[in-house]
């Protein structure tokens, strides 16, 4: 069963804009970090945020880390895999927050194998140690998890409307 043309829309539009925010914020950071006369870590407005220069050569929170070319490609071609398999079920979701979480979640990877492709690395900047969480992070990323976080939403929500519809 496909899904109504206006989710799927939206989670390609989604697909669009993370790509592009992606992208756009990884270009303005590049050209304000990196070869600057100052350490690659500025201190941002609060105390508690940084933006930090960190090559992520794993996948998420830097897990699975390899350092060379072929790790790059193959995390990139198992990012496209994945991200192939999710626009299929985009085609099918049920529910608009599925659509959308199914966006973000393609529009991040897309964006993280672009970084893979182009330096070998994924490029974080975002640094809220301030605040106790340890990891470096980009745009790309924070939209796959908070795609996945939808996902995992919708499920349950999804799980509860669907035991709601058979006891009624």
């Amino acid at each position: 069963m496909m899904a109504p043309v206006g989710s799927r829309r939206l989670g390609l539009l989604l697909i669009a804009v993370i790509f592009a925010a992606d992208q756009l914020s990884k270009l303005v950071m590049v050209e304000l970090l990196l070869d600057r006369p100052w350490p690659q870590q500025i201190l941002v407005l609060p105390p508690w945020f940084n933006l930090t220069v960190v090559w992520n050569r794993g996948v998420s929170f830097g897990l699975l880390a390899a350092d060379s070319q072929e790790a790059a490609w193959l995390l990139s071609a198992l990012a496209i895999a994945v991200s192939i398999g999710l626009g299929l079920w985009l085609r099918r979701a049920d529910t608009r927050l599925t659509a959308l979480a199914l966006g973000a979640i393609i529009g991040g990877a897309l964006g993280n194998v672009v970084d893979r492709l182009r330096w070998g690395a994924v490029f974080d900047f975002f640094d809220f140690s301030g605040l106790w969480f340890p990891y470096v992070f980009n745009v790309a990323d924070a939209a796959i998890s908070i795609g996945v976080a939808a996902l995992v939403l919708d499920g349950l929500i999804g799980h509860k409307a669907a035991k709601r519809d058979v006891s009624s």
